[in-house]
């Protein structure tokens, strides 16, 4: 697989990115090494879920892995009795197919995985040079970033208080937090209401939780469900791209014919399109106004559970709220937190047993706290895109010489680009261009 000890192909992350990234090498008879030391290699924090509560947000027939084969999870779902192609499934289901898809690929002797943290990497003798968290170093000819999305920003209000604050909702210690909020009933403060938090509401609920769960952001919106519409698809040119007020308008006229979900479809197949043809002081500005409301309507969750969100809020078991943290505070074993709502002249105290950072995913690359990042930006070997909130490539998603990106870190290019069906095609391209520059 190696040759004079050196790989062809470095790919940095084992989520879906890299995984189906090595998945396309190995096709093509390039040889990889995958590295990852989150435990979770081949699945990625999204599909290493073991909860059965969290359900995919697109539907079976969406989610082939592979580029060109759209029926791919849809047989292996049918296959495995887990479902059919119209349902949302499980997405530990999901997590076993990508592993599945990389255990293929490493019995056919192209791909190797390395269990552990790439802390560094540079230039060395006309190769990568990757150091590992366990001591190691491997040499690769070129390098893929499939980091996936970073985490969120810290939040400075509960800077001091301790342990009752989950920083990290996927990790061991939110896992602990669910268990003990299930045991006690105790209230619970989920900061941001977006996709993140309704995983933590179905974990909560799905371990049998059934205090208060407080949801709290600026603007209090919380993602759409699926409903069945009768498709309206639109061609490109029919569209006023470069413009990003008259394509909302556009997209209301549109709503009022064919129902929203119908026309934010419809522009589905041209978003990075659009999104690369809107100058860059449009795209700022879409970024301060229009993303959340873009993001709840675009980003929709399976309809079960935004029944179960509506039959928690009906019960008063769930609140969703508008408004700002204050501060917090340590109080005992809990959390005094101090928050307003919109449009309310007074605060609120309230006393939480736990709070969770739901508020998704770092959207400034700068803040990253991941050292392989950091350490590749002080040395310009990657740069912040025109946003600074991911890195900066080109067309074919390269970020220097033998260097590539992909996934949600190329989304100050792509915006679109965080979901399997568009990542997919994204892997098979670079997956392309990388033979092609190692004359593989």
């Amino acid at each position: 697989m190696k040759s004079d000890g050196v790989y062809p192909v470095a790919i940095i992350g084992g989520g879906y990115s890299g995984t189906i990234l090595a998945a396309q090498l190995a096709r093509r008879g390039t040889a990889a090494l995958l590295i990852d030391g989150s435990g979770a290699i081949g699945r990625g924090v999204a599909y290493s879920t073991t909860d059965g509560a969290h359900l995919l947000n697109v539907r079976a027939e969406a989610m082939s892995a592979w580029a060109g084969e759209p029926d791919d999870f849809a047989r292996y779902l049918a296959a495995s009795g887990g479902g059919d192609r119209r349902d949302f499934a499980e997405r530990r289901l999901f997590g076993r197919y990508l592993g599945e898809i990389l255990d293929a690929a490493v019995a056919s002797g192209a791909t190797d995985v390395a269990q552990a943290t790439a802390t560094s990497a540079e230039r060395v003798d006309g190769a990568w040079r990757i150091t590992l968290d366990n001591g190691q170093t491997v040499r690769a000819q070129a390098l893929a970033l499939a980091l996936g999305n970073q985490a969120p920003e810290p939040l400075k209000a509960f800077a001091d208080t301790g342990d009752r604050f989950i920083t990290n909702p996927w990790g061991p210690e939110a896992r602990s937090a669910v268990a003990d909020l299930a045991h006690s009933g105790e209230p619970a403060l989920l900061v941001g209401t977006g996709l993140t938090m309704v995983d933590v509401v179905l974990s909560l609920d799905s371990a049998g939780h059934r205090g208060p769960i407080l949801a709290l952001s600026r603007r209090g919106l919380i993602p759409r469900g699926h409903a069945d519409f009768e498709p309206a698809p639109v061609a490109l040119d029919a569209l006023p791209a470069g413009d990003l007020a008259a394509l909302f308008r556009w997209l209301r006229r549109r709503s009022a014919t064919t129902g929203w979900r119908a026309a934010i479809e419809g522009l589905r197949p041209h978003s990075q399109a659009l999104w690369q043809g809107l100058p860059l002081e449009q795209q700022h500005r879409f970024l301060r106004h229009a993303r959340p409301w873009w993001d709840v309507h675009r980003h929709r969750i399976a309809p079960q559970v935004a029944q179960l969100l509506a039959q928690m809020i009906g019960e008063g078991r769930l609140s969703v709220a508008a408004g700002r943290i204050l501060s917090a505070s340590a109080s005992g074993p809990a959390l005094q937190v101090d928050y307003r709502r919109r449009g309310a002249q007074s605060a609120q105290s309230a006393r939480f047993a736990y709070a969770f950072n739901c508020t998704g995913p770092l959207h400034a690359i700068m803040h990253s706290r991941d050292s392989l990042l950091r350490g590749l930006l002080e040395t310009g070997e990657i740069a912040p895109d025109q946003l600074g909130i991911g890195v900066d490539v080109d067309r074919q998603s390269r970020a220097g010489k033998r260097l590539w990106a992909l996934g949600p870190l190329t989304k100050g290019r792509y915006w679109e680009i965080v979901a399997v069906p568009d990542i997919r095609e994204q892997a098979a391209a670079v997956a392309d261009d990388i033979q092609l520059e190692l004359g593989a």
